[in-house]
């Protein structure tokens, strides 16, 4: 018998090898002869699809595996591959062996399964059940959990990305690109800090144009012009960096002793706060999560943070306005209620203090700890107990791409002891971990689903609140995809109580990755297709959509440094009118600062050059025509999901175009 054997080697830098290459065709009758792979001219180079002829003695039976082997060739070169495909010339039958993995060091061997997606219940024979057992025991000797702090989910036992295994770790044009970058944006920053004084405050409000060079886009051009208005400042909390936190307020807390006569004025006149509240129209964002928090201290001086509550009123004309602002949690004679009437500096102070708030909990809580983090449990779950012929790990894998890495990068650049956070926001060193965890406390699986998120926080009626409108219409397009990729493979609930692999990844994720969130409430064990095909929704929502409502407006929303400041240097003010510019100024965070949240906002929401857009598979794991349908499918509805959002956004002089597709990645990759 002669095989037609075609390999397939990545297209990204370095992909290629001139190392030997051998190939073993494994069949349910038998293996074919142990082939080096070796035509005329070069083989295995970056992108190359060659094809090759492998013989047997007999005819093998249907194809179970391809064993691929890699041997050194005077100097160690790894190769990618992508793929192998296997045919009989004359006949119709062919396999495709999805691979998508890195083969590294001397005499390494793969062993690759048939591209079909197979539960463990239709493997019956005894190489099919040994492959799968060897692939997770060897993964769950890389891919180990490490409790990185309490009351913090566990991540990946990797001390740095470089303890990271090669298929877990960003492509060479990947990393130049993160590396060079941030190299530019802090070269930049360099330059700005010669042309203006290191370590000065500024002078007046509008010296922060004076960092607006190269770096810039036009929602941060829009901003810098608009961010005092009142409008402005309640639309961020619809459509801005951190859209999760507004809720409806049905009646005022005891710490918040707001009354009708001090809101009175930003009221329609035909109507009292009291009235309002019993509407629906009075809305809070409260920060009560850091209260307390120990302050940073940036170059042997203390920072300053607040807790403040701030009310809002959906204004039938001018939109959601604040109406009230009270920066800490406990009101007595130094914390006094700031109103739209007071002198304009004192309440554009206070309005800088919500939005100080908002960059803490946007970064930290939003963005880091409910995507990435949240994220990273279920990747390494997925890596440790489905093998790769799995169909809900062919699911699952382009939506965990580089997720480990940014994440190990994050840990190590970002908040560490010595990280960005540290030299420049409010909350760096002790205080990360403290807000981290009691986020923790509190944060639930509910949540993390749209639907619920939003009717629990009673804002399903609020207008003009983009983020809700093409959140729940993402939501409905992934879990349309979810359910129809779950129904291909699982017709009952009971072949998902009895896949023993599936229940070993919710286990793990539940029990090992979640362990101290302790009102999480995600069950360690699945029973239903509905609980699955809710779960992997979750999953992929929040690689996507929910990362990229946090993430990819950052600079838009933060490079103009008084609209989001990452850190204050004096306390929050307590007598209304004592605030002068020149407090606002000493406020505010420095030059040297200023320029560090510029640079680190452009570098991390930033588009990112090699992304692969929200159900774009560029790895294709599935091969099976059925599977392939409903991915169709689910592009055909994702781009009319642009079309509405785009038709939407028409004619809008703010448009928020963050949810489109096409505009968010696959997975988290920054």
């Amino acid at each position: 018998m002669e095989y037609k054997v075609t390999v397939a080697t990545g297209t990204s830098e370095y992909s290629g090898t001139n190392n030997y290459i051998y190939v073993t065709l494994v069949g349910e009758r038998g293996e074919s002869e142990r082939t080096v792979l070796d035509n005329p001219g070069l083989d295995f180079c970056r992108g190359a699809v060659d094809d090759y002829t492998v013989k047997s003695s007999a005819d093998l039976g249907p194809l179970i595996l391809v064993r691929l082997e890699k041997q050194k060739y005077w100097v160690e070169d790894n190769w990618f591959c992508r793929y192998v495909k296997v045919s009989i010339p004359g006949e119709r039958c062919s396999y495709t062996f999805p691979c998508y993995r890195w083969l590294v060091g001397d005499k390494v061997v793969v062993e690759l399964r048939e591209g079909t997606a197979k539960k463990i219940c239709y493997d019956n024979l005894p190489l099919e059940i040994s492959h799968r057992t060897s692939e997770l025991q060897e993964r769950q000797k890389i891919y180990r959990w490490l409790a990185w702090a309490p009351g913090i989910p566990k991540c990946i036992d990797a001390k740095t990305e470089a303890d990271l295994p090669q298929d877990a770790r960003f492509d060479n044009e990947k990393r130049s690109d993160f590396v060079g970058s941030l190299n530019y944006a802090l070269l930049e920053l360099s330059l700005k800090k010669l042309a203006i004084k290191f370590g000065k405050s500024w002078d007046d409000l509008d010296d922060f144009k004076r960092i607006f060079w190269k770096l810039r886009s036009p929602i941060a051009e829009y901003t810098m012009t608009h961010w005092k208005e009142d409008w402005f400042f309640g639309y961020q909390f619809l459509n801005g960096s951190n859209p999760r936190m507004i809720t409806r307020c049905k009646e005022l807390p005891e710490n918040f002793p707001v009354t009708g006569d001090m809101v009175q004025s930003s009221l329609i006149s035909t109507t009292t706060l009291k009235e309002e509240l019993k509407k629906g129209n009075i809305f809070m964002v409260d920060h009560a999560i850091m209260d307390g928090i120990p302050a940073n201290v940036i170059r042997d001086r203390t920072q300053h943070i607040a807790a403040p509550l701030c009310l809002l009123y959906e204004h039938p004309e001018k939109g959601l306005i604040p109406i009230a602002i009270q920066l800490e949690q406990k009101p007595d004679k130094d914390t006094p209620i700031f109103l739209p009437s007071d002198p304009p500096l004192a309440w554009l102070l206070a309005k800088m203090w919500v939005r100080h708030a908002e960059f803490q909990v946007f970064q930290l809580l939003s963005h880091l700890l409910r995507t990435h983090l949240v994220v990273e449990v279920v990747c390494v779950a997925t890596l440790r107990q489905l093998p790769a012929v799995h169909p809900i790990y062919k699911l699952l894998a382009p939506h965990l791409r580089y997720t480990l890495e940014i994440n190990c990068r994050g840990r190590t650049q970002l908040i560490s002891s010595d990280g960005i956070f540290k030299r420049v926001v409010s909350t760096g060193g002790d205080g990360l971990l403290i807000l981290a965890q009691r986020e923790y406390k509190v944060l639930t699986y509910r949540s993390l689903q749209p639907k619920f998120d939003f009717l629990d926080r009673g804002v399903t009626k609020l207008r003009n609140y983009f983020y809700r409108d093409y959140s729940l219409m993402l939501w409905d397009v992934i879990q349309n995809f979810v359910s129809g990729i779950v129904s291909l493979y699982y017709q009952s609930d009971s072949e998902i109580e009895q896949d023993s692999e599936l229940q070993a990844w919710i286990n793990d994720v539940a029990v090992e990755g979640f362990v101290e969130v302790p009102n999480f409430g995600l069950a360690s064990e699945l029973k239903t297709k509905e609980e699955l095909i809710t779960l992997l929704s979750v999953a992929i929502f929040t690689s996507t959509a929910q990362h990229a409502a946090t993430n990819n407006g950052q600079f838009d929303w933060c490079a103009w440094v008084p609209n989001t400041p990452c850190t204050m240097r004096h306390p929050p003010p307590t007598d209304k009118d004592a605030v002068t510019m020149g407090l606002i100024m000493d406020t505010l965070p420095d030059i040297s600062q200023s320029c560090v949240q510029m640079a680190i906002t452009w570098h991390l929401g930033r588009a990112q050059p090699d992304a692969i857009p929200m159900g774009q598979y560029v790895e294709q794991y599935f091969t099976e025509p059925a599977a392939l349908k409903v991915i169709d499918k689910f592009r055909k509805e994702l781009k009319e999901v642009e079309e509405q959002i785009i038709a939407q956004n028409e004619g809008l002089e703010l448009q928020y175009l963050y949810l489109c597709p096409s505009r968010m990645e696959n997975s988290i990759t920054i």
